[in-house]
């Protein structure tokens, strides 16, 4: 039997070798550092067969793979246990792996708290110590039933009984005790290979996400390979805590959010400012890309949304709207706008389009609508109403290249202004279940890769993750401590502009449909702004701060001359509070800051003698002395936004 190996390379095996017995035979040491092996693209327990002629490559614990095996291994075999050692009489539910760490669901007899995770926590060190083998034995659908009925685990019997499986019920055990647990795996094949963890938080969850069904409890973890892994993630952790923006959100006092208006934001004037500031930065963006703004109704006839096809796909998350009008013999039946795309197509679709008129940019701040779960709605980050920064383009098959070029550059220029200069971009292709020719997807998707690569930008393809109706690219921004944010999106839609009847009329005279371009550059301001807010830890640029200049008084004797500051900074468009407050400065400083407010000038007597200010910039302990003529052009120089 054939196998081939990562580096080219054939090596002939005896059938029935398993993949540890291939490390073994390719060198001792990459057997020592295997934990699994992957077996033409699947993952594979070490211990499992290799039955025919394959492409194999081990997998070893220092890899991205070998981590979240190792994560797997320790939310099904090690914490599961620990808990079962500590609760007897819990019950397990599931436990897979997310990104950086892992979670197991339970049921628990009597509630735990978030001081129980440390109780926890040191029962899993106890287990891992003992540096256990892992064993996997393969059980019919009745046998695998038969072992957690005897155990009383509901859980995993509701899973084995309704799954359409047969037979190989993989069951985990370890040779220390009689702990088991079901999975889909592959584990690793001793506890030995067990990183550096810690148990982060707990959380309530339904089973199956099903609010109908009994709420579970479920802890989550996280696992890195060593200590000081693990520590550079939880340092991060508390980084982006100190920067959270709802936690900024009140102490600048930007907006709230309150019951009678679940993932509604109640704007306050610092935050809407902000908004304001952004949203005319966009648009004057836009107008030099040749956008038409435009503006569409938020609660339309359910009758377009049937015709769009938005009815049935996504009905669950619309706000629905039933009306009796007057003198009418029927109700009603609307819904706000969940997006805005539909009513785009309206605008278009009023009077006759030619080749000649084509591409057409329309653009709205577009306010939407749609019922999210309230377990995750979070912050400005996720919410039922906000606003997007939306846009359609109407072009033929042959502008897709153009246009794409085009969005680009607008989309780096916007990202740059505001301080983003990292950003990666996903290629998603056409999926199995699609609308379209392949002709029509060739070029298309030629398009958008041909438009990349003159731009020299890098870029990932997502085989198969494109929209039903056309490819896309999504646009993924890095902020200061590195995360990523999906904001930007530019999706090719061949099945919109058919289903609504939008036409024009080609060089050759004949009705053509054009191809719709979603494209959104932030995605919503809610959400963006949110990402601002945590990437600068809400010290946000001097031109977008809502107050950019606090006027404070030593004395109270300089209250004249504060006010003269105050108006010679209104007059030059610097939005400025004056803070006269029989106070010490250095509690005026103290609020000030803890409110990020860029600018602090200080005045006392000296200052309103001389003429002069003494400027203090946020985050610095230093203060700078100048006349306030030469302060005004400083601060006026600096308030200028990158348009």
């Amino acid at each position: 039997m054939n196998i081939s190996l990562p580096d080219g390379s054939i090596r002939e095996i005896k059938t029935g070798l398993t993949g540890l017995d291939l490390a073994k035979d390719i060198g001792p040491g990459l057997a020592k550092a295997a934990i699994a092996v992957t077996v033409n693209g699947i993952q594979k327990d070490l211990s499992d067969p290799i039955l025919e002629d394959s492409e194999v490559s081990i997998i070893t614990i220092d890899s991205d793979e070998g981590l979240e095996i190792m994560r797997h291994t320790l939310t099904a075999q090690v914490l599961a246990r620990a808990v079962k050692n500590l609760y007897p009489e819990t019950k397990l539910a599931i436990g897979p792996t997310i990104a950086d760490g892992f979670y197991y669901d339970f049921e628990f007899k009597k509630p735990i708290s978030y001081e129980d995770l440390e109780i926890i926590e040191n029962e899993m060190k106890k287990i891992v110590s003992a540096n256990s083998s892992i064993t996997k034995v393969l059980h019919t659908k009745k046998e695998a039933s038969k072992v957690f009925k005897s155990k009383g685990e509901e859980y995993k019997e509701l899973i084995i009984n309704e799954s359409d499986q047969e037979d190989d019920f993989q069951l985990y055990y370890q040779n220390d005790c009689d702990f088991v647990d079901l999975c889909r795996g592959p584990h690793l094949p001793s506890l030995k290979h067990i990183g550096s963890f810690k148990l982060t938080k707990l959380a309530g969850a339904y089973w199956k996400g099903d609010s109908k069904n009994k709420m579970l409890t479920r802890i989550y973890g996280t696992a890195w390979k060593n200590e000081k892994d693990l520590n550079a993630y939880l340092n991060s952790i508390q980084e982006a805590e100190k920067r959270d923006h709802r936690k900024l959100g009140k102490e600048m006092k930007l907006f709230h959010f309150q019951e009678e208006a679940p993932g509604m934001v109640f704007w306050h004037p610092n935050g809407w400012t902000i908004y304001r500031l952004l949203q005319d930065f966009i648009r004057n963006k836009l107008q030099e890309y040749d956008y038409q703004e435009i503006n569409t109704p938020q609660v339309v006839d359910r009758k377009l949304w049937e015709a769009s096809g938005h009815w049935d796909k996504y009905r669950e998350n619309m706000f629905i709207t039933e009306i009796d009008e007057e003198h009418a013999n029927e109700k009603r039946v609307n819904a706000l706008k969940p997006m805005n795309c539909p009513c785009h197509v309206q605008v278009y679709n009023q009077g006759l389009k030619s080749y000649r008129d084509l591409p057409l940019r329309y653009s709205e701040f577009g306010s939407c609508h749609r019922y999210e779960a309230s377990g995750t709605m979070h912050g400005l980050m996720r919410v039922r109403g906000f606003t997007q920064d939306d846009g359609h383009i109407f072009c033929t098959e042959d502008q897709i290249e153009s246009e794409t070029k085009l969005f680009i550059e607008l989309l780096s220029s916007i990202y740059s202004d505001l301080g983003f200069n990292n950003f990666d971009i996903k290629l998603s292709t056409r999926p199995e279940t699609r609308v379209g020719s392949d002709e029509v997807w060739d070029k298309a998707e030629n398009a958008l890769e041909s438009a990349i690569k003159k731009l020299d930008l890098p870029y990932e393809i997502a085989n198969g993750d494109g929209a039903f109706y056309g490819p896309k690219l999504d646009f993924v921004l890095t902020d200061a401590i590195g995360r990523e944010w999906q904001c930007g999106t530019f999706q090719a839609d061949f099945n919109l502009p058919d289903r609504l009847d939008a036409e024009y009329v080609a060089e050759d005279g004949q009705k053509q449909m054009p191809v719709m371009i979603h494209r959104a550059v932030l995605g919503s301001f809610e959400r963006f702004i949110g990402v601002l807010i945590e990437n600068y830890s809400g010290r946000l640029p001097f031109w977008l701060a809502p107050v950019q200049v606090a006027v404070s008084t030593i004395i109270s004797d300089v209250n004249n001359y504060a006010s003269e500051i105050i108006d010679e900074l209104e007059n030059a468009g610097i939005r400025c509070k004056a803070d006269l407050r029989n106070e010490k400065i250095s509690y005026k400083v103290r609020e000030h800051s803890a409110a990020k407010v860029p600018v602090i000038i200080a005045i006392g007597k000296r200052e309103a003698e001389a003429k002069t200010v003494s400027i203090r910039r946020i985050g610095s302990d230093k203060t700078e002395s100048m006349s306030f003529d030469d302060a005004l052009k400083l601060l006026s120089s600096e308030n200028s936004n990158p348009n």
